[in-house]
């Protein structure tokens, strides 16, 4: 079920010649981004997919610009040794320090969530509430990216550092999540929120616990949906979209992989092969 080296040989080594079977690469800090995993398995049913949770260094929210940037360099140099053809950055405070800079290193596309999450939130409503890791938060990348799109909505943001420990702690339906979801939920209903947005890829696991605590009228957002439907548009406009039956998808982590899979059996229906991977000892030294 656990190895270090599961997926050796040419799995995933795909010739110029065939650019639409490689892999999509996605990552995360930790089991959020299997948000993003299942809309694609939902909306790009054909393509193949690599995931990897950076699972030893999470959680990113109470991170550096400074140390997100490097994270994220190590994970994409990382995938680009694997050939993938895009890479899905599932991790909102990733998608908010780091990708602008990214995109200018890597000659693969590489989508983060924010700004489709932001698009859908404006259609949705005019009171928009944003629940994401302080990070994410501070950066202000959700208000901006709002406002930009519509100056007359209004934006409220609220960190929230407790989600995801208790998240990959599996402990969702503990009572004691509930009381700090009612917690960072007040200053948002205070100001009557018609929209609240998933600003962390974490969250979505959260939707019982939200829904709970939430006015029926008020509309959640989850950007998985919305960034996988860009990156559909993206491999289509580029040519790459897949067309042939899709290969298993790997499943990589820096940290623990039993506890991985473990955490990630209740989001995937199944318990997944899970390899690990020290990415500071595989690549640092080319990124220095």
């Amino acid at each position: 079920m656990y190895s270090s080296s599961l997926f050796e040989g040419n799995l995933y080594d795909f010739s110029d010649k065939e650019p639409q079977r490689a892999p999509i690469g996605v990552f995360d800090s930790g089991v959020g981004g299997l948000t993003v995993l299942r809309q694609i398995y939902r909306q790009l049913p054909n393509e193949s997919i690599i995931y990897f949770g950076d699972t030893a260094r999470l959680p990113y929210g109470i991170r550096s610009q400074a140390e997100i940037l490097q994270f994220v360099r190590e994970i994409l140099y990382w995938m680009q040794q694997q050939g993938v053809k895009m890479v899905v950055m599932a991790c909102n405070t990733s998608s908010a320090l780091a990708l602008e800079i990214v995109r200018q290193e890597f000659n693969f596309p590489i989508l983060g969530v924010i700004l489709p999450g932001a698009k859908a939130a404006v259609q949705q409503g005019k009171r928009i509430g944003v629940i994401a890791t302080p990070a994410t938060a501070k950066s202000n990348a959700y208000k901006h990216a709002i406002l930009e799109i519509d100056p007359e909505v209004q934006v409220w943001q609220v960190g929230c550092p407790e989600f995801v420990p208790l998240i990959e702690q599996n402990r969702i339906h503990d009572p004691y999540t509930t009381e700090v979801a009612r917690s960072y939920l007040e200053p948002l209903l205070q100001q009557e929120i018609d929209t609240l947005v998933y600003g962390c890829t974490h969250y979505p696991h959260l939707a019982p616990v939200l829904r709970s605590l939430l006015p029926s009228h008020v509309k959640l957002v989850d950007p998985a949906v919305h960034v996988v439907a860009a990156c559909n548009q993206e491999l289509d406009l580029l040519g790459l979209s897949n067309t042939h039956p899709p290969l298993p998808t790997r499943f990589v982590v820096s940290g623990c992989p039993q506890q991985f899979a473990q955490s990630a059996i209740q989001w995937l229906g199944h318990t997944p092969m899970v390899e690990a991977v020290d990415l500071t000892n595989t690549v640092v030294s080319q990124l220095s």
